[in-house]
Parts: C-alpha cells; sequence; structure tokens
C-alpha cells in the first residue's frame, strides 16, 4: 500500500486532529461516498460533459477519493491490490476479442 500510504496518513491526521474518526464507521463513510458521486452527478445534469465546471468536479472527485479511501483503510483492504485484482476480473469477463468496442455488459458479449 505503499503509494497510497502518505495520502491515508494526511487523511488520518486531518481527521484525529478534528476527533471526526468517531463519526467514520464504515456505513457512514460509504454513505457519505455515495452522497459525493450524487453531487458529482450533479454537475453534469441536464448539460452536455464539457460545460460542467471542472473545478467543482476536482472538488468532487477529491471528496469521493478521500472517502473511499477511508473506507478501504477502515478495513486495512490494500488499494492496490482490491483495484489490480478487479482489473484482472474485469479481464476475464471482458476479453478483448469480444468487448473491444462493445459497452455491453460480460453476460451479452
Amino acid at each position: 500500500m505503499g503509494d497510497w500510504q502518505s495520502l491515508i496518513n494526511l487523511i488520518r491526521q486531518f481527521n484525529q486532529e478534528r476527533d471526526w474518526g468517531q463519526f467514520h464507521n464504515a456505513k457512514d463513510l460509504a454513505l457519505a461516498l455515495s452522497i459525493e458521486a450524487g453531487e458529482l452527478n450533479e454537475l453534469f445534469l441536464w448539460k452536455n460533459a464539457e460545460e460542467a465546471d471542472q473545478e467543482r468536479v476536482k472538488e468532487e472527485l477529491a471528496d469521493i477519493f478521500t472517502y473511499a479511501i477511508q473506507l478501504a483503510d477502515k478495513y486495512d483492504f490494500d488499494i492496490n491490490e482490491i483495484v489490480s485484482r478487479k482489473i484482472q476480473n474485469n479481464a476475464l469477463k471482458y476479453p478483448v476479442e469480444k468487448a473491444r468496442g462493445s459497452a455491453k455488459k460480460y453476460n451479452d458479449l
């Protein structure tokens, strides 16, 4: 988890200084993550993607990443490992020869 550790430490320190750990149980982190994703979606609602305010997109992405990292940290997950494993699993579900250029779900390929 070395690549992520300095970011995890920064988030931990920020939360510890404010005594926010008491609010950061797994359920509430997951809910916060979902809410922030909704706020990101709202930036694109009723407009072309190019019209979204990029600074606000950055802010919402930062919130999403922060909550996702905290949730992974709560469970002591290795972020590199879980993302790599997911990509490997997706490679099996979506082989290049079937999935290239297609938006179909794996069971429809």
